[in-house]
């Protein structure tokens, strides 16, 4: 006989638009026990499963805080009424948390407003210069002028109505007959009970009693604070609007963020987040809404789970117009579930770019290359083990739809190279990491020197700024006196003067710290920044560590940055008490930037191109302006005695040296195989 062994829910707690799939253990007519559904289409032995989901309303109306929304509101914000913003907004628990919540909550204000023409004195009235709001409350922790709000009680028709049932004060409606069940708005302060029995599929009867679990309240999506996409590369800090936001002619937006793989969010790991926030059903669409909110031209993700990429990113993101590109970590020291291995995932829109190649860079075989080169064959395994980390990096090259060519350069190709990548993680590594980092940097200069392509180097360094990875990657060089370079157990590091490279390289988000100017808004980004280093003071924020490991560079001699996504303050996410939270999915935060293409100096095509890095050395680092994008870290010292010395700071352009022909795109030349580097 078909039975129910066991039902349990993957969280107690349901979200509004998270799909819901109840874990069923089954007792098969054979014996067999198993969690493999029994549909009508395929009964056993002439029995299946049938499912139902209720909906429980009760007569006494319940209405959700919009910050914590497992706790009862007591307090309405009439402004967001006045303002027609959603009712379940409105609501909160305390007058401290509307009080904390103020800041994100004004920009709701504020977009409805702006929306409905409503300015004025009438707004004044509403909102008051302080900005407190204006509030509905009630005691005893109960709401009784909500009564008659909408939205509070919506008053849905049941999907069944002969599943209506009233008893005791409540109402049950029949809302799903599938064994998933995806909460609505309707469902919002209401528990949902989801039943389960076998049926005979002669006598279309139940076999014996059904099985039945119940959910807590049904919660709205918590909704993440706006970022605003603010310009950098003008003598007035302004502000885009993401919602609106198309790239101008010659521009292209590009984001990097690390998703935080569902393998990796346990609750051991990540214990202040709640249950029912760290689940994937809730975490994808989260992701995915903040993600597709971002409206890049490139996107560069981390840690994407194969079976992720293959049944949610890929075809979620295809319906918005995004083709993608995916490589997963190499598995030579995996051992588990395959198809939670995760990696990097590329997406770019298909009606700005087209895909021209793709190279996939293995860490692994790298390791195996090198030690059959340099390690003396006793060493072999000790060195394997210390090396093979399973690493990768997805680099494409695409070209651009868009037109910025100019009648001089008809036909000509502009194409762009985007390195994606994820790179060794433990911090008792630091010679695999700066290798890495190293063998990658040497792949793309091999690409830049045949077809001197614009280059983004994107992804998770696991670096913090002042670490030697970082140090090559924005320097050009390693310092032989860096003090990562004393753990060097292989040799793999030596000699120090071969860690170099020549890609004229510089970190987005420097931008922030080169411009000049002041501003309310300016001045918060440049304390979200690091003085001493130009970047920013955190992209990862968990309760045990807090730092930036996360960067989008790009060669400045063809790129420059127009504007960047503001960076988060640290105190609005310990509220939380860290990342993951509710309100973001994963513990790092997204980065992205606005580049334009710029008129180019042509590289050198020969091996050595560039012995000397004059991007770097002409100019002292921190003196660049609007102009130029040219070397970020370095030289305050110079800076410093030129301030003294009352010299002008000067504004500067790559296109004005005169080192090789200026060109506006790039050549359409045979790109480069660098297997041997992979």
């Amino acid at each position: 006989m078909l039975s129910v062994v066991r039902v349990h829910l993957p969280s107690e707690i349901p979200i509004v638009g998270c799909e819901i799939t109840p874990y069923v253990l089954l007792r098969r007519p054979d014996g067999a026990v198993s969690t493999d559904d029994v549909p009508e289409t395929a009964p056993a032995d002439g029995q299946f499963m049938r499912y139902r989901w209720y909906r429980i309303q009760s007569d006494r109306k319940v209405p959700i805080c919009s910050v914590h929304p497992v706790e009862q509101a007591t307090i309405q914000c009439l402004g967001c009424l006045k303002s027609k913003i959603p009712v379940a907004k409105s609501y909160h628990c305390s007058a401290k948390c509307f009080s904390d919540a103020w800041q994100h909550h004004k920009v709701l204000h504020e977009r409805a407003s702006s929306a409905l023409n409503e300015n004025g004195a009438e707004e004044e009235e509403l909102f008051g210069s302080g900005g407190s709001g204006v509030l509905s409350t009630a005691g005893s922790g109960c709401l009784s002028n909500f009564g008659q709000s909408p939205g509070v009680n919506n008053g849905p028709v049941p999907l069944y109505p002969s599943g209506a049932d009233k008893n005791s004060g409540e109402t049950w409606f029949e809302v799903g007959r599938s064994r998933t069940y995806t909460p609505t708005a309707d469902d919002i302060g209401h528990a949902l009970k989801f039943e389960c029995v076998a049926v005979d599929s002669e006598k279309r009867s139940p076999i014996g009693p059904p099985t039945s679990i119940m959910t807590s309240r049904v919660i709205p999506a918590p909704t993440p604070t706006p970022r605003r996409l603010i310009q950098v590369n003008g003598d007035v800090l302004g502000h885009l609007d993401l919602d609106s936001q198309t790239s101008s002619l010659g521009t292209f937006t590009v984001l990097s963020y690390n998703i935080l793989a569902d393998a990796y969010a346990t609750s051991d790991a990540y214990s202040y987040c709640p249950t029912w926030a760290l689940t994937w059903t809730y975490r994808r669409q989260n992701l995915l809404r903040e993600i597709i909110g971002y409206h890049a031209d490139i996107i560069c993700l981390q840690e994407v789970q194969v079976n992720h990429f293959e049944d949610f990113f890929s075809p979620e993101l295809d319906k918005h117009g995004y083709q993608a590109l995916y490589k997963k970590r190499t598995t030579e020291v995996y051992s588990g579930n395959p198809m939670a291995i995760d990696g990097c995932a590329t997406f770019f829109r298909r009606d700005k770019f087209s895909h021209v190649k793709k190279y996939e860079v293995e860490f692994n075989k790298a390791a195996q290359s090198l030690t059959d080169a340099i390690i003396p064959a006793a060493q072999k395994r000790v060195a394997l083990n210390r090396l093979i980390k399973d690493n990768i990096a997805l680099i494409a090259v695409l070209e651009a739809k868009f037109g910025n060519h100019g009648a001089e350069n008809p036909g000509k190709r502009q194409l762009l190279c985007v390195a994606n990548t994820h790179i060794n993680v433990h911090q008792d590594l630091k010679d695999v990491k700066l290798w890495e980092v190293h063998t990658l940097l040497k792949g793309l200069e091999k690409i830049a020197v045949s077809a001197d392509i614009p280059m983004l180097v994107c992804g998770d360094f696991n670096s913090t700024p002042g670490s030697s990875p970082h140090a090559l990657l924005a320097m050009g060089k390693v310092d032989q006196h860096h003090p990562d370079l004393a753990i060097d157990p292989l040799g793999i590091l030596r000699p120090p003067s071969k860690l170099n490279h020549q890609l004229p390289l510089v970190s987005a988000y420097s931008a922030f710290a080169r411009m000049v100017g002041v501003g309310y808004d300016l001045e918060h980004q440049r304390r979200r920044t690091d003085p001493a280093t130009n970047e920013p003071l955190f992209t990862n924020c968990t309760r045990d560590f807090t730092g930036t490991v996360d960067y989008i560079f790009y060669t400045a001699d063809s790129l420059t940055v127009d504007s960047l996504l503001e960076l988060l303050d640290e105190e609005s996410l310990r509220k939380d008490t860290a990342l993951p939270s509710p309100e973001w999915s994963s513990d790092h935060i997204a980065l992205l930037a606005e580049f334009r293409c710029k008129p180019r100096i042509r590289r050198s095509c020969r091996k050595g191109y560039s012995h000397h890095p004059w991007w770097r050395n002409i100019v002292p680092c921190g003196n660049l302006r609007q102009g130029g994008d040219a070397g970020s870290r370095g030289s305050k010292a110079a800076l410093g005695s030129s301030l003294r010395k009352k010299k002008r700071l000067v504004t500067f352009d790559f296109t004005l040296l005169h080192l090789s022909s200026v060109i506006l795109s790039c050549p359409c030349v045979p790109l480069p195989s660098i297997e041997e580097n992979t």
